[in-house]
C-alpha cells in the first residue's frame, strides 16, 4: 500500500505544479495532504494510523521534515546559505545599475571588427555577468534587450544571435559565484554524510570490520570547493562557445559579419573600455580571489561582492557629475590603506602592548571610517537615484524568501517520500541496474535533464539531489567526489535550461525579442550550443581532474592543509616519492656515504647509534620500495580476472538482499492481517505464495554464485594484505630513518638557547643556600620552564626538579645542592657537545637533510612542498575504484 501513497504524493505534487500553484506551497502541501490521507486510510482500514508507512507514522514524518530543516539550516556551524542573499543582492544591484549595458557596448566595440566578434563579445560579457550576478533570467533579458537589436542590425543570423544570447545567459548556472552551486554544496554536504554511513554499513557487511578506513570514506564539499570545481569547466564552455562562433563566422562570413567601430582607437576609447571592463573584473577577483587565497569564506566573499556592487552602482548611476567617482575612490583607497596597515602591524585590539600596536589600531580605525564613508555615500546615492536601493532590497528579499520557503517545503516533501519507502525504491532500482555506477549515473542525469524542462534549478537541487546523490556518492566502484557530482548536475541543469520546447532561457529571450525573431529561430539557434554543452559535460565527466584539481590544490596549499603523514595522502605521496627515488638514488646513496664519513665521536653514544641506524634504514628503503612495487604488480595482475568475479558476486548478493527485504515486507503484511483477525483466506494464501516464490528466486540466485568465489576472495585478501604490509613496513622504516636526523639537528640548532640558561642555573646555588624554601622552589620552577623549552634537556631538568622537591616537605638544602650540581655537570657536557657539533657537524647534517627532505623525510614534514602538492592534487583528482575493499 505504501507504493500507492507514494504514487499519490507524486501525482498531487505534479498536479499542483502544472496547475500553476506556487512551488513553495505545492511541495509541503502535497506532503501534508498525502500523509494525512495515508493516516486516515490506515485508521479506517487497519485501525492503525501508522499502517501504511514504511516505518514510523504521520506525526513522526511531518515533524521529521521540520526537524530536518531546522537541523540543517538553524545549526550555527552550517552557515552556507547565508551567502545566498548576499550574492543575490550583488547580482540584482549590478543589473539595476546598468553595468551589463556598459560591458556589452564596450566589448562589442573591442571585438566587433573580427569575424563573429559581436557574438564573441556577447559570450565574453555573458561569462563576466555570470561571474558577477549568477542570475540566468536577468542576464538573458539584459543581453536580449541590448545585444539582440545590435546583432540583428549588423546582419547577424537570427538563429546564431538568439542561440548565442541564450547560451551565454545560462553560464550563470555554472560559473562561480552561482546560487545553484551554493544550494548544491549545501545539499551535497548532507548527502555525503548519508553516503558515508551507507559505505560504513557496506564495509562492515563485507569485512566484519566496524571502522571504515579514512582512505575509503567520502570527502564532503563546501560552497568554496564547488566554486573552484566549477571554474575550469565554466571556462571550457566559454571557450567552446567562442571557438564555435569564430569557426562558423570564418566558414560562413554572412552569418556573423565583422562590425567596424565608427570611432577612433585612441586613449579615450581605452579609458572607456577600461572603465567598463576593469571594475567587474576587479569585483570577480575580489570575490573569487579572496576564496582561493583563503582570505575569506564564501559568506565573507559574498559580503565583499555586495559592498563592491554598491560602490560600482554608486558611481555608475551618478555618471556625468564632478564627484561621480569620489565615493569609490574613498572606498578603494581605504581598502588599500587597510591592506598596507595589516602588512606592517598586528591589529589585535585585545593584545595592545606597545606604542606601535596603538598606532596601527589608530590608523586602521581611520581607514575603516573612510571606507564606511565611501560605502554609505554610495548607498545613499543608490537610494536617492530612482529609489534603486529599495528596489534591489525588495527583489533580494523576494528571491531569498522564495529560496528558503522552497527549502522548507522540499524538506517536508523529502520526508514524506522517505516515509512511503520512496528512497529505498529509488535505491533498489538504481543499484539493481546492470552496468553499475555509470548506468545509474546516466539514468539520474537523464531524469534531471528532463525535470529541467519543468522545474526550476532550486526545486531540482533541494528535491531530487537529496534522494539520488547519496546513492551515487556511496558507490565505491566509481568513488566520485561530491564536487564532481555537483558540477556535473549543474552543467546538466544548464543544458536543460536551453533545450526546446520548455527551456527557461528560451522563454526569457522570447519575452524581449522583437517580432521579427520567431520562436523557431530561437529553437534552431540553441541546438548547436546544446551540443557544445553536452560536449562540455562529456569532457568534465571523462576528465574529472578538470573539476577536482583546483579544489584539491587549493586545500593542500592552504594554511589548514593536512600534514604529509595524513593517511588519505599516502598512496599519492608515495607515488611521487618513488619517482624521486628512481631519479635521485645515486644522490641519496652518496649522501649516506658522505655522512657516514663524518667524525661524530664527540656526540653522545645514543645519538651516534641512532644516526648509524638512519644510514642503514635509508639504504634499506630502496629494497622496501621494490617490495611494494612487486606486491602492486602481483595484485594488479590478479585483479584483472578477479574484478569481474567480484562485481558479479556482489551484484548477486545485492539482489538476494533485495529479495530478503521483500520477504520481510510480505511477512509484515501477514502479521498485519493477523492483528485484525484474518489468519486464513485468499489474501493470506496469496502472500504465502509470494513468499515461497521469493524464497525460490533467492535459492536460484544463491546457486549462481561461482564455487571458486571464496577461494578467489581469500587469494585477493592475501595479496591485498601483502601490499598493505609492505607499505606499512616502508612507512615505519622511513619514519624511523628520518626522525633521528630531525631530532639531532634540532638539538644542535638549539645549543644557543641551552647556553642562555647557564646564568639562571648558576644563580640557583645561592638561591638554594640562602632563600626561604618557598621562594627558592618558585625560582627553581622558573628555570625548569626555561629548560622545558629546549629540546633534549630532560635529564638536566629532572635533576633540577629533584633539587626543588628536596626543599618541599622536609627541606634538605644539602641534598638539593647535590642534585643541582649533578644538573650543572650534565648541563656543561650537553652545552659542550652541542657547541662543538654546531661548528663541526651541523652544516653537513643540514646538507644530508636536504638530500632526504623530499624523499625519505617527506612524511614527517609540516606540509607538502608546492611540487608535491601539485602532484598529489592531480593524483587525488582522478576517481579510483575502491569497490574491491567492499
Amino acid at each position: 500500500m505504501e507504493l500507492y501513497f507514494l504514487g499519490l504524493l507524486l501525482l498531487v505534487m505534479m498536479s499542483a505544479l502544472i496547475s500553476g500553484f506556487p512551488v513553495a506551497f505545492s511541495l509541503p502541501g502535497s506532503a501534508i495532504l498525502t500523509i494525512g490521507i495515508a493516516a486516515l486510510s490506515g485508521y479506517i482500514f487497519a485501525s492503525d494510523i501508522d499502517a501504511y508507512f514504511v516505518q514510523g507514522g504521520p506525526v513522526e514524518w511531518l515533524t521529521a521534515g521540520v526537524t530536518n530543516f531546522r537541523s540543517l539550516y538553524w545549526d550555527v556551524e552550517r552557515d552556507t546559505l547565508i551567502a545566498v542573499p548576499l550574492f543575490v543582492f550583488m547580482g540584482i544591484m549590478l543589473q539595476r545599475s546598468k553595468i551589463a549595458e556598459d560591458l556589452l557596448v564596450a566589448m562589442a566595440q573591442l571585438f566587433g571588427p573580427i569575424p563573429g566578434g559581436l557574438g564573441i563579445s556577447v559570450v565574453f560579457v555573458g561569462a563576466l555577468l555570470a561571474a558577477t550576478t549568477g542570475i540566468v533570467g536577468a542576464t538573458v533579458i539584459a543581453m536580449g534587450l541590448i545585444s539582440l537589436p545590435a546583432m540583428l542590425q549588423n546582419n547577424y543570423s537570427k538563429p546564431l544571435a538568439t542561440g548565442t544570447i541564450c547560451a551565454s545567459g545560462t553560464l550563470g548556472q555554472i560559473i562561480p559565484p552561482s546560487i545553484i552551486l551554493i544550494l548544491l554544496a549545501d545539499q551535497l554536504s548532507n548527502a555525503t554524510d548519508i553516503a558515508s554511513t551507507s559505505r560504513q554499513t557496506a564495509y562492515r557487511e563485507a569485512t566484519g570490520e566496524f571502522v571504515l578506513p579514512s582512505t575509503l570514506d567520502i570527502t564532503s564539499t563546501s560552497a568554496g570547493d564547488m566554486f573552484m570545481g566549477a571554474f575550469v569547466p565554466g571556462l571550457v564552455l566559454v571557450g567552446l562557445y567562442m571557438l564555435y562562433i569564430l569557426i562558423y563566422a570564418l566558414i560562413k562570413p554572412e552569418v556573423a559579419p565583422p562590425v567596424l567601430y565608427d570611432g577612433k582607437y585612441d586613449l579615450k576609447f581605452v579609458m572607456s573600455v577600461s572603465l567598463s571592463l576593469v571594475p567587474p573584473l576587479f569585483l570577480i577577483f575580489a570575490v573569487l580571489g579572496s576564496i582561493v587565497l583563503g582570505i575569506a569564506t564564501v559568506n565573507q566573499a559574498g559580503s565583499i561582492g555586495a559592498i563592491g556592487a554598491m560602490v560600482m552602482g554608486g558611481y555608475r548611476l551618478n555618471t556625468g557629475k564632478k564627484d561621480t567617482y569620489f565615493p569609490a575612490i574613498l572606498a578603494i583607497g581605504a581598502t588599500i590603506a587597510i591592506s598596507v596597515i595589516l602588512s606592517f602591524y598586528q591589529l589585535n585590539v585585545k593584545n595592545i602592548k606597545t606604542v606601535s600596536d596603538t598606532i596601527g589600531i589608530f590608523l586602521a580605525v581611520i581607514a575603516v571610517i573612510v571606507l564606511c564613508i565611501g560605502v554609505f555615500w554610495s548607498g545613499w546615492r543608490i537610494y536617492k537615484i530612482d529609489n534603486t536601493l529599495q528596489g534591489v532590497m525588495i527583489e533580494t528579499a523576494k528571491t531569498t524568501s522564495m529560496v528558503f520557503i522552497i527549502l522548507i517545503g522540499a524538506a517536508m516533501l523529502t520526508s514524506a517520500f522517505r516515509g512511503f519507502g520512496g528512497e529505498e525504491l529509488v535505491k533498489n532500482f538504481l543499484t539493481g541496474l546492470e552496468g553499475g555506477f555509470w548506468a545509474q549515473f546516466v539514468v539520474v542525469m537523464a531524469v534531471i535533464f528532463l525535470l529541467g524542462f519543468f522545474l526550476d534549478f532550486i526545486e531540482i537541487a533541494v528535491v531530487v539531489v537529496p534522494i539520488v546523490a547519496p546513492i551515487l556518492l556511496a558507490d565505491p566502484s566509481a568513488n566520485i567526489t561530491a564536487v564532481w557530482l555537483g558540477v556535473m548536475i549543474g552543467i546538466n541543469m544548464q543544458t536543460s535550461f536551453l533545450t526546446p520546447p520548455f527551456g527557461f532561457s528560451l522563454f526569457y529571450l522570447r519575452g524581449v525579442a522583437p517580432p521579427t525573431v520567431k520562436t523557431l529561430h530561437i529553437y534552431r539557434g540553441v541546438i548547436a550550443f546544446i551540443m557544445l554543452q553536452l560536449a562540455g559535460l562529456a569532457i568534465a565527466g571523462y576528465f574529472p581532474a578538470l573539476v577536482n584539481y583546483l579544489p584539491k590544490r587549493i586545500f593542500l596549499t592552504s594554511e589548514n592543509a593536512p600534514p604529509p603523514v595524513n593517511p588519505k595522502l599516502q598512496v599519492c605521496l608515495e607515488e611521487f616519492v618513488f619517482n624521486v627515488y628512481d631519479s635521485e638514488a645515486e644522490l641519496i646513496r652518496s649522501g649516506v656515504e658522505r655522512t657516514k664519513g663524518l667524525n661524530v665521536s664527540f656526540i653522545p653514544e645514543k645519538h651516534q647509534k641512532r644516526l648509524s641506524e638512519t644510514h642503514e634504514r635509508v639504504l634499506a628503503t630502496f629494497g622496501l620500495v621494490e617490495n611494494i612495487r612487486n606486491a602492486e604488480k602481483e595484485l594488479a595482475s590478479f585483479i584483472v580476472d578477479y574484478r569481474p568475479l567480484h562485481r558479479e558476486v556482489r551484484f548477486l548478493e545485492k539482489k538476494i538482499k533485495f529479495i530478503d527485504a521483500d520477504i520481510q515486507e510480505e511477512e509484515r503484511r501477514i502479521r498485519r492481517l493477523e492483528n485484525v483477525g484474518e489468519t486464513t483466506g485468499a489474501r493470506v494464501s496469496k502472500i504465502k505464495e509470494n513468499i515461497a516464490s521469493l524464497q525460490s528466486r533467492k535459492s536460484e540466485l544463491e546457486s549462481k554464485i561461482p564455487e571458486n568465489w571464496k577461494g578467489e576472495l581469500e587469494k585477493y585478501l592475501n595479496l591485498a594484505n601483502t601490499e598493505n604490509k609492505a607499505r606499512k613496513i616502508y612507512r615505519r622504516n622511513v619514519d624511523e630513518a628520518y626522525e633521528p636526523l630531525l631530532e639531532l639537528r634540532k638539538l644542535i640548532a638549539q645549543h644557543a638557547m641551552l647556553a642562555e640558561v647557564k646564568g639562571d642555573l648558576l644563580s640557583l646555588k645561592s638561591i638554594i643556600a640562602d632563600e626561604p624554601e618557598k621562594v627558592a622552589m618558585k625560582k627553581i620552577k622558573v628555570v625548569e620552564k626555561l629548560l622545558g623549552n629546549v629540546a633534549g634537556s630532560s635529564k638536566i631538568k629532572s635533576k633540577i626538579s629533584k633539587a626543588r622537591r628536596a626543599l618541599k616537605r622536609n627541606p634538605d638544602r644539602e641534598k638539593a645542592a647535590g642534585f643541582l650540581q649533578q644538573g650543572l655537570e650534565l648541563f656543561s657536557q650537553e652545552v659542550a657537545w652541542r657547541q662543538h657539533a654546531s661548528e663541526k657537524l651541523l652544516a653537513a647534517l643540514n646538507e644530508y637533510d636536504g638530500v632526504l627532505f623530499g624523499s625519505v623525510g617527506a612524511r614527517l614534514q609540516n606540509r607538502l612542498s608546492s611540487e608535491q602538492a601539485a602532484f598529489v592534487a592531480g593524483c587525488l583528482s582522478e576517481h579510483q575504484d575502491v569497490s574491491l575493499a567492499f
